[in-house]
């Protein structure tokens, strides 16, 4: 019988990668609201129910270094810090989409469940 050795090494499988991308907690709802247009951390913040301050600093910086967000900063005081979808993030919001569709089709929602306000975001 051989064991799974646990690794931090590469792993060489496309799902797997882009998994590890959008698994944290609240990167796919961060995704779903910027799929809107360009938001500010304020809109993000307000818009994500349950996210820390410092969470929400977090997950997009690692969406950012991922390259799915950027981050523009503009010299003003207080400075004025703006988030937007890049072009491998925009590619990546069909696939939100269809996953999307699949759990409307498959999964029933439960009682006890909480309505997030990025699933329901209205575009500006």
């Amino acid at each position: 019988m051989t064991s799974r050795i646990k690794t931090k090494d590469p792993v060489a499988c496309p799902v797997y990668r882009a998994q590890k991308i959008i698994s944290g907690k609240w990167k796919v709802c961060l995704l779903c609201l910027l799929n809107y247009g360009t938001k500010r951390f304020s809109d993000l913040y307000r818009n994500t129910t349950g996210i820390t301050q410092a969470m929400l600093t977090k997950q997009l910086r690692e969406l950012e270094d991922d390259g799915f967000v950027s981050r523009c900063v503009y010299p003003e005081i207080p400075p004025k810090v703006e988030y937007s979808l890049t072009e491998l993030g925009e590619s990546f919001m069909p696939i939100l989409q269809k996953i999307s569709e699949w759990s409307e089709t498959h999964l029933q929602p439960k009682a006890n469940e909480i309505h997030m306000p990025c699933c329901s975001y209205k575009k500006e």
